[in-house]
């Protein structure tokens, strides 16, 4: 279909599109104007991840897209909806329960068919880029409509302080019971440590150790010492005994000795002289081998005496050993003993520390969640208080009536193609041609009207007449 038979159509049926769309103007309009108007009151609030300025200072985090939808949620649960019927107590209202009795012949609960309907009307809308939320509400009257928004919005300021409380308040009483148990820990822990400082001694632990630890490091030194004199000593008593006591170092560093021997030597040199110029049986020959002799034995007599000292000493050395040894044994014990109690000790002071780390957790806790339970501040904040509008919401006549005018047009035209599909009318040489398929030789003239002239009359003639011959070829 052309446009030119689209309009063809439109001026023959042109009653039919006008009275259709006449009919649907007239019915969308008289509709809008009959409808009851709805006044929608808005009213708008703040809600804040982190209420706290001090903690959103030091973390300003940004604003998760979940918790806004919760908070939506929120709004729109049946709690909050309960509690804005059960605030203004509109189930106490006469004719409310009337109402109520007429559409559900008394089945259910008045608060919760309240609450239905006040959700239905009610409607929120989160702003994107921001924590503010606005909630609207739908209704005849234009100061309830406000009312009930600043309701519903009070209700929900309530309720998150109630959601906040609540668990709070739970915490508190369940660490009030986990406090008092730490506490018992922590005094079992102490009284523990205390018995086993008073039964082994305990003051300074660590002091004690490092003085124990001197003394024995003083006496491995010491142990050390008398090991190399009684090694020394040894030796030099082995070496007295081996018939070389007359080179050890107490018979040479001996005066007595040393005399002796110089008396020995002067005798010997005497003796050679007088054997020399006496002879050897001579009287005094004789008495000077007598007095050499003599000396050789106090020098061996004396020697004697200095080794048995030599073994003496090393004895002493040995015994002081075995003494330092013993001591040294018996300060090991002492020190591993002291090491073993502090072990122990440092166990039972790391049960004290543990526990008293625990109460101060669980204190620190308790603390919080009992100052959170008595918080009255809630994170969500009135930004605007609804107040009754002036103008309706609903119906929105103008609106409806342009609507109805796109709509009517666009019916009125498809109601006249449908009845002209019904009457089909020739009404252009192209609907002719395309029905019959022959050649179209001319178009008759509308009847003129009185007032055209001649010269309109036959220019009209002249365009009326359409040269749609067959061709030469086709003649022949």
């Amino acid at each position: 279909m052309t446009i030119a038979q689209l309009f063809s159509i439109l001026r023959a049926r042109w009653l039919v599109a006008v009275g259709v769309f006449l009919a649907v103007v007239i019915v969308v309009v008289g509709v809008s104007l009959s409808l009851t108007k709805q006044y929608t009151a808005v009213a708008s609030v703040v809600a804040d991840a982190k209420p706290d300025p001090i903690s959103a200072l030091i973390s300003p985090g940004v604003m998760s897209p979940a918790f806004m939808a919760t908070q939506v949620d929120v709004i729109r649960s049946d709690r909050v909806a309960l509690r804005v019927v059960r605030t203004l107590r509109l189930a106490e209202n006469p004719q409310i329960r009337e109402q109520w009795l007429s559409d559900t012949k008394g089945d259910g609960n008045i608060e919760t068919w309240l609450s239905e309907n006040f959700q239905r009307n009610m409607d929120v809308r989160p702003s994107r880029e921001s924590s503010v939320i606005e909630v609207s509400y739908k209704a005849p009257d234009p100061r309830f409509a406000a009312a009930l928004a600043n309701a519903f919005v009070q209700a929900y300021i309530e309720t998150t302080l109630e959601l906040k409380v609540d668990p709070a308040k739970q915490y508190a009483s369940f660490f009030v019971t986990r406090t008092k148990d730490a506490r018992d820990m922590l005094e079992k822990a102490q009284a523990r440590l205390s018995a086993f400082q008073n039964e082994n001694g305990i003051i300074a632990n660590d002091e004690r150790l490092d003085v124990e630890n001197s003394r024995l490091n003083e006496l491995s030194s010491q142990l050390v010492a008398l090991q190399a004199l009684s090694s020394e000593s040894g030796s030099r008593q082995v070496q007295a005994a081996g018939g070389s006591a007359d080179r050890i170092q107490e018979v040479l560093n001996s005066p007595l000795v040393g005399s002796l021997k110089a008396d020995q030597a002067r005798a010997e040199v005497r003796l050679q002289e007088l054997s020399a110029r006496l002879g050897e049986n001579h009287p005094q020959v004789l008495e000077a081998k007598a007095n050499i002799a003599e000396v050789k034995n106090k020098v061996e007599s004396e020697i004697k005496r200095v080794t048995g000292g030599v073994g003496v000493s090393n004895s002493i050395n040995r015994q002081r050993e075995a003494e330092v040894r013993a001591s040294l044994a018996a300060q090991r014990m002492k020190v591993l003993q002291l090491k073993a109690t502090r072990d122990e000790g440092s166990v039972l002071l790391r049960d004290v520390e543990n526990a008293q780390r625990a109460y101060d957790a669980v204190q620190a806790r308790f603390n919080q969640t009992s100052l959170e339970s008595q918080t009255t501040l809630s994170n969500v904040n009135f930004l605007t208080q609804a107040v009754p509008p002036l103008k309706p919401s609903a119906p929105k006549t103008t609106l409806n009536a342009l609507v109805a005018v796109f709509v009517g047009t666009l019916l009125a035209i498809a109601t006249a193609i449908a009845v002209e599909m019904w009457d089909r009318r020739v009404r252009t040489p192209e609907d002719l041609l395309g029905a019959l398929g022959l050649p179209i030789l001319g178009v008759m003239p509308k009847p003129l009207g009185a007032r055209q002239s001649k010269k309109q009359n036959a220019l009209q003639m002249g365009h009326r007449i359409v040269g749609a011959l067959p061709s030469s070829s086709k003649g022949m």
